[in-house]
């Protein structure tokens, strides 16, 4: 097939990169000149572990091209995705400008032609959306066309494996020839047996945000959990294990830390709040989410506030990890920016490392901390130890090394990453989610 996608963004990256994978024609269109000049120069602008691969061999063999020219890209595709940013209005609200924006121009350019064509929104946008874009397209004057749903669940740091073997399809759309078109090029992603499941387009834009929106709250539900378990001198890792056993709960988003973070959750969780007091139904379960969200960040900056009986002034501080999760460069929402403001605002400095996403770091934070080269040099002289991002290489360090670059044993793990008996045998005051706090020799 002959496909466009609107938007070289993470979704577009991914989803152009994995559909030129399977034998289609892909081009890409954006108007980020010096993100296209990379593009077509083999350089890949995101960190997403197996894309590159696939980006080149793609690439090279002519089935991915990138362009700012719409108009061409349009006219020579069968099908048009949609992968365009909804960023977070500031009622919380998901703001669709770019979205329309794009439907008008393509407006513009298919009136002046009669091939079919299939106009498909990956772009997680509220319930509704599909028929505004359909509104916009019939105004133009366009009558040999189709509008679906087609959201995306992709894991950043598993994405080319969760788009490549998908656990689920989700299609949406109220014409039988665009759910045709679908799962014929879905249908190769499915070979092992996985589901395509068809429904109407604002059901399928609703299943995006229940779905992230759900997986928040499980994640939610357990730090508030964890948040108990210290006051009551419960393991939450036990606690989670236990939970998890039950084959209705599962073990999957039961692990505890400070707070979810990325580009999807935030925003996601917040859009459907907003969309459900539009509805005049609103997901009062929801608002507490979120809530607890923001609140489990500054329970952890109170860790180490209270620690140090509330003088960070002049204390020295190393950071390992700073994205909001490991393998990506992801800052986006990240809890470690709002600990680490609230930690400068109090008088420390900060000296962080993370494997690839210190650069964009520099957006949220810029020259306010330092930035090391690894992880060992990070900890030169600090007075403590703050883990943000539980990155691989983290999981085990050589603690002789550590303790004796610390000015002081002292760890707070977001993330828990280490085990509570191991840290205090190896002398360390040791502070967790949801576990017992030990003191070293300190």
């Amino acid at each position: 097939m002959n496909i466009a996608i609107i938007g070289t963004g993470y979704v577009g990256l991914v989803s152009g990169t994995c559909f030129a994978e399977m034998g289609n024609n892909v081009i890409c269109v954006d108007n980020d000149k010096s993100k296209l000049e990379k593009l077509n120069n083999n350089q890949i602008t995101i960190y997403e572990p197996g894309l590159e691969v696939i980006y080149s061999r793609n690439f090279h063999n002519g089935r991915l091209t990138f362009t700012d020219d719409l108009k061409a890209a349009a006219i020579s595709s069968d099908m048009i995705f949609l992968c365009l940013p909804t960023p977070q209005d500031e009622d919380g609200s998901a703001d669709l400008t770019h979205v329309m924006n794009i439907a008008g121009k393509l407006g513009d350019i298919l009136s002046q032609i009669d091939d079919f064509k299939l106009i498909v929104n990956k772009s997680t946008a509220p319930v509704g959306t599909g028929e505004k874009i359909f509104g916009i397209l019939t105004t133009k004057g366009i009558k040999n066309f189709a509008v679906a749903s087609n959201p995306e669940f992709l894991r950043e740091g598993f994405a080319v494996e969760d788009f490549m073997k998908p656990d689920r399809i989700v299609i949406g759309s109220d014409s039988e020839k665009a759910l045709a078109m679908l799962r014929d090029l879905y249908e190769p992603f499915v070979a092992l047996g996985n589901s395509i499941i068809e429904m109407d387009i604002r059901s399928a834009e609703v299943t995006k945000y229940a779905a992230n929106s759900f997986l928040a709250t499980k994640i939610t539900f357990m730090n508030d959990l964890a948040n108990f378990c210290e006051k009551s001198e419960a393991d939450i890792d036990l606690v989670r294990l236990g939970m998890g056993s039950d084959t209705r709960i599962g073990h999957k988003f039961l692990f505890p830390g400070i707070g979810y973070g990325g580009s999807c959750f935030p925003k996601d969780v917040n859009a459907l709040i907003k969309t459900s007091i539009d509805f005049d139904a609103k997901l009062v379960l929801l608002a507490e989410v979120d809530r607890i969200n923001q609140e489990q960040r500054v329970r952890f900056f109170h860790k180490i506030f209270n620690h140090f009986d509330g003088e960070l002034k002049g204390k020295k501080l190393a950071v390992w990890g700073l994205s909001f999760k490991p393998d990506t460069d992801d800052m986006r929402e990240a809890p470690s920016v709002t600990v680490i403001r609230k930690l400068l605002s109090e008088g420390a400095t900060v000296t962080a490392y993370d494997p690839v996403a210190s650069e964009n770091a520099r957006f949220y934070l810029d020259d306010t901390i330092t930035y090391a080269t690894d992880k060992y040099s990070a900890l030169d002289g600090a007075d403590a130890l703050v883990i943000f991002t539980e990155w691989g290489e983290f999981r085990k360090p050589d603690f002789s090394k550590v303790k004796a670059k610390l000015k002081l044993p002292l760890i707070f793990d977001g993330r828990n990453m280490y085990e509570v008996k191991e840290m205090q045998k190896l002398g360390f005051s040791y502070y967790s989610i949801g576990r017992k706090t030990t003191k070293g020799d300190n």
